[in-house]
């Protein structure tokens, strides 16, 4: 097993659009101050809070939503190398391990010293026009390159570690994480990956007369993406789209930094997790 992990300094914050959410997060830390353990709570959006979390001054932050509030957890923590521990409100929760409605024994756990630490790899992407970096923004999912408004495909060609590997006409091509795997990859019929591979996974979206397989690369690849049409944007872990233009490259590596997670039991978790909500998911989302 992983080496035990016990916060001393956790944060406890809320996902602002779910009322019930900021409930929860207050009862979460009015538990761990039964316990001897003052935390900290408030917004995941509180500048104030957020700018404490870059400091370092918590070893813990708990994501009390769903899915979405842990990315955008996992974008404030990963630089500063602060676990996350989700707690489950919304719907599936891949991510997430604890629901809401067993918090309090999984927070017995965490105090017993039952935790472990999980890393997830993380991207970074850069645009680059004409030679120039536009920016660049780090992804625990996927950095997606896709058409915009106009609904007609996008020219894309992927290179990987400088070598020419092959072109799309498609709606659009996702690089994902093993995070990435079971989001919006999975949905464009990608394989499921282990969490814990440093592999960039290569999925086109609706390919028109192109390759249509997923492709797995090694640990270490860089992956450039250049445009060869208009209509094309970037994504970076379903944030707002960026305009593309002809010849724009993104380029796509590991990042240097690592998101962490709060995980209990044995590593086998995941397909635990996974299997459960793919049999939900079967019989149609919950209410």
């Amino acid at each position: 097993m992983p080496e035990p992990f016990l916060p001393k300094h956790p944060v406890v914050t809320a996902y602002p659009k779910m009322p019930e959410a900021f409930a929860e997060a207050e009862a979460m830390a009015a538990f761990l101050k039964e316990k001897g353990m003052d935390a900290a709570c408030g917004s995941l959006y509180d500048e104030e809070l957020r700018k404490r979390v870059k400091k370092g001054e918590f070893d813990m932050l708990i994501a009390v939503g769903g899915d979405g509030s842990v990315l955008r957890a996992g974008h404030l923590c990963a630089p500063s190398g602060v676990p996350i521990l989700g707690v489950n409100l919304g719907r599936l929760g891949f991510l997430i391990q604890v629901d809401r409605k067993d918090w309090r024994e999984y927070f017995v756990k965490l105090l017993n010293g039952e935790a472990w630490i999980e890393n997830r790899m993380m991207l970074r992407a850069e645009h680059i026009r004409a030679g120039e970096s536009l920016g660049s923004s780090n992804a625990l999912n996927e950095v997606v390159v896709a058409r915009g408004q106009n609904l007609r495909p996008v020219r894309l060609t992927a290179s990987v570690d400088g070598r020419h590997l092959t072109s799309y006409v498609a709606d659009g091509l996702i690089a994902s994480t093993a995070t990435g795997s079971t989001a919006y990859a999975l949905a464009a019929g990608g394989p499921i990956l282990p969490p814990e591979l440093r592999n960039i996974l290569l999925m086109p979206i609706a390919p028109h007369l192109s390759v249509d397989r997923a492709v797995v690369l090694s640990e270490g690849s860089s992956v450039s993406i250049v445009v060869k049409s208009e209509n094309s944007v970037l994504s970076v872990d379903g944030q707002p789209p960026t305009p593309l233009m002809e010849d724009d490259q993104v380029k796509v590596t590991a990042a240097d930094v690592t998101a962490q997670f709060v995980r209990f039991e044995d590593p086998g978790y995941f397909y635990r997790n996974l299997t459960a909500h793919m049999n939900e998911n079967s019989l149609g989302f919950p209410r």
